[in-house]
């Protein structure tokens, strides 16, 4: 399992650090995943999904 969204396919990009005098080094933008159970195509995984679609009720949880 890639660390990416299930959802909607979110995951790390590179890009650059910048220093006071604007000197740049590489580095890696993480989204902020959570594991957890929930519905997708009719079956309930246990999956990363971001913080944006657990918020905006895109992620669907499990009735118990």
């Amino acid at each position: 399992m890639a660390f990416k969204c299930a959802i909607c396919g979110k995951g790390p990009v590179s890009g650059f650090s910048y220093s006071h005098s604007h000197r740049a080094t590489k580095r890696v933008f993480r989204p902020n995943l959570q594991r957890q159970k929930f519905v997708l195509d009719g079956r309930t995984v246990t999956a990363y999904a971001c913080s944006v679609c657990i918020k905006s009720g895109r992620v669907v949880r499990p009735s118990r």
